[in-house]
């Protein structure tokens, strides 16, 4: 059982206070957006075997069977699968969507073909690797996520009358629904900037009439912390979805969505591959957005965890790949058992969660704390009293 070192991650979308409190510790001032917990080489955890700490991805290079196991070597290859996170938006995270694992692969080669450096800001695959999620919220979570009916968008933007969304408007009455998503949404990610200026701006002034609550909502909160966005157009051809504790969304390729506020443990495959629509002064690539992008309607599906036969205690969320899988352990006094022949991290988000291995060797994890479990075969103790213990491993 190793403790793991973990880096955040200060994004300028993220909250100055939620993961300090989370973790225990004093606002630094600034925003911290993303706590990793894995081995991806863009921030890996660290742990210390006794000579000093050493990251996860470099002891798994060194011995990959002895880490993750034989099996799961040979079904994912000698590198961790998964990444595993918790987010704290205060402000919206870009709209995105990710790519298939063929699509990455293909433009990973391609961007490297023409000399792009890993790190240049113009850059939209950092990895050959997909990137397919899961977020499970730890309290009120709000986000976007996937298109709503074209006629639901346009009904929505209709009640703000504001003439310069008209034409998209039009375009999402298309017969093909798709056809009418793609139409729309390329039309306001290539509108002139002079049109999209005008527009956005009379549609942050006709949100702001329309109040605190209700649909128009998360589009007033968009507004208000990305003025002039076009993004705030583009959000509005989307689902808004608002989790509570222990809720969760499944993120297939091709999906675009944003996360509004919150915070979230989030799970994924090994990658950073982004494309982005809008909510960013990051790099925007509309003709690869297009390839990427899922013109599909309908409503999230929201996961809510089910128990494992078998596994008494521990609650799975069920998501269609192997690469990664994400369950908990609600415990209030209990003595349970997680199996040990994959690779995992565990991460308590509330109370205190003991570990015992075989040999007697504990490991007590507080809140915000996590630990990497090699694979040796043998199964974990863990107890604890009100305590909320996630894991995440692999599907075998």
């Amino acid at each position: 059982m190793d403790r793991l070192i973990n880096t955040i991650r200060p994004y300028a979308w993220g909250s100055v206070t939620a993961l300090p409190e989370l973790l225990g510790q004093e606002p630094t001032g600034e925003p911290q957006a993303e706590l990793w917990m894995g081995a991806h080489p863009g921030d890996p955890s660290r742990t210390d075997r006794g000579d000093g700490p050493r990251p996860l991805d470099e002891l798994i290079t060194a011995d990959p069977e002895g880490e993750l196991g034989a099996t799961t070597v040979a079904r994912f290859g000698p590198t961790l699968p998964f990444l595993l996170k918790i987010l704290a938006p205060g402000i919206p995270i870009s709209i995105q969507a990710h790519p298939t694992l063929d699509q990455a692969r293909a433009g990973f080669a391609a961007e490297n073909a023409l000399g792009i450096p890993l790190d240049a800001p113009e850059r939209n695959y950092r990895d050959a690797n997909h990137k397919p999620e899961l977020i499970c919220a730890l309290g009120e979570f709000d986000g976007l996520c996937g298109f709503r009916p074209a006629a639901e968008a346009a009904g929505l933007m209709a009640g703000l009358a504001v003439p310069g969304l008209d034409p998209i408007i039009d375009l999402l009455a298309a017969e093909d629904e798709s056809e009418a998503l793609r139409g729309a949404l390329a039309a306001i990610l290539t509108m002139d900037a002079e049109t999209a200026e005008k527009t956005i701006r009379e549609t942050a002034e006709a949100l702001a009439l329309t109040g605190p609550d209700g649909e128009y909502a998360p589009y007033n909160r968009i507004a208000r912390d990305f003025p002039g966005d076009r993004g705030l157009i583009a959000g509005m051809l989307l689902n808004h979805v608002r989790l509570r504790a222990g809720e969760a969304l499944y993120l297939g390729a091709g999906v675009p969505h944003a996360y509004l506020h919150g915070v979230c443990v989030e799970l994924q495959a090994n990658s950073d591959n982004v494309l982005r629509a809008g909510l960013t002064p990051k790099h925007i690539d509309v003709p690869e957005l297009m390839k990427v992008v899922t013109f599909e309607s309908g409503a999230p599906a929201v996961l809510h965890p089910t128990p494992v036969p078998g596994t008494p205690g521990e609650e799975l969320y069920p998501v269609p790949i192997d690469e990664f899988r994400l369950s908990r352990f609600v415990l209030d006094g209990q003595d349970r058992e997680i199996d040990g022949r994959t690779p995992q991290i565990l991460l308590c988000t509330a109370g205190a969660a003991r570990l015992t291995a075989p040999d007697g060797t504990t490991l007590t994890l507080t809140r915000g704390e996590s630990a990497f479990l090699p694979a040796t075969g043998t199964p974990t103790g863990v107890s604890g009293t009100t305590t909320t213990l996630f894991r995440a491993t692999v599907t075998l």
